[in-house]
């Protein structure tokens, strides 16, 4: 049964990964409501974010490689400091900073206290709300070319929440982008390209504890299991990216807003009832 529950979860992994809806929260929430009602624990989602954010690198396989060689030949002088592309990867670089400094202060918590459907609930909704005004407010004038300094570490910022479940790491990050100016689509791309080091640096992180046979560090799944579900996660994840950016090109958030307000309510209702614990 854990074969199958494994990849449900990659499937809701990929499904939600780079929506503004939060992985996380709806992996904890899906797994109170499998058969063993475990939670697949911090471990689970950060490897299987493995497969979402490889799909990112395929699916920006280009702009990724450019902005990389612009990076190194900046280093090297052999391409002006201004340059856009080494721009971007140094910007990159600095909005990471904020998520992995405040991912190492508060790791204990992320991994229990904060693992809580109560806070999953509330965050749903107060964070649906913020994309619900940053949505209508923007002025959507700024591209990733304006992206500056202080612009890029604001999202670096905005990104850190994502380590509180129900912020949703494209969510905060999106909002924040709105909130500047970007368009709807420049913020997404952002987002998607800056959670690339967050991501990996967590989920190898993760690996190495389960390799290095840490008890408890994988959770209920065993490693088959979590790779099943970081594969499923990859190909459905590859699939939402390209539905997302069409999507958002035409249409608001508002679809995504009432979705986070309505799971909120929800889970609101079903620990009230008793029908799940927080």
């Amino acid at each position: 049964m854990n074969w199958l529950e494994a990849a449900i979860l990659g499937l809701i992994q990929g499904l939600t990964e780079f929506l503004p809806i939060s992985s996380s929260a709806h992996l904890f929430v899906v797994g109170k409501f499998l058969p063993t009602g475990a939670d697949p624990g911090a471990a689970f989602t950060a490897v299987s974010q493995l497969g979402t954010e490889t799909a990112v690198i395929v699916f920006f396989w280009r702009d990724i490689v450019r902005i990389i060689t612009a990076w190194f030949g900046s280093l090297r002088g052999k391409v002006p400091r201004n340059d856009p592309d080494v721009r971007m990867g140094w910007l990159v670089i600095i909005g990471s900073l904020p998520i992995a400094a405040l991912g190492v202060i508060f790791q204990s918590q992320i991994e229990s206290t904060l693992r809580n459907l109560w806070i999953v609930a509330t965050t749903l909704i107060v964070f649906g709300l913020i994309l619900a005004v940053a949505d209508n407010v923007a002025s959507q004038e700024r591209e990733l070319k304006d992206l500056s300094l202080k612009h890029g570490i604001i999202y670096g910022f905005a990104q850190a929440l994502a380590l509180i479940p129900g912020v949703s790491r494209s969510g905060g990050t999106i909002t924040a982008g709105l909130l500047m100016g970007y368009t709807r689509e420049s913020a997404a791309r952002y987002s998607f390209l800056l959670a690339i080091p967050a991501v990996f640096g967590s989920g190898f992180y993760e690996l190495y504890k389960i390799f290095a046979k840490h008890e408890g560090a994988q959770g209920p799944f065993g490693i088959g299991e979590i790779a099943l579900a970081t594969v499923i996660a990859f190909v459905v994840g590859y699939l939402i990216i390209g539905w997302f950016l069409k999507f958002i090109s035409t249409k608001s958030f508002r679809p995504f807003v009432w979705y986070r307000i309505a799971l909120g309510l929800a889970l609101y209702l079903l620990l009230g009832l008793g029908v799940i614990t927080a």
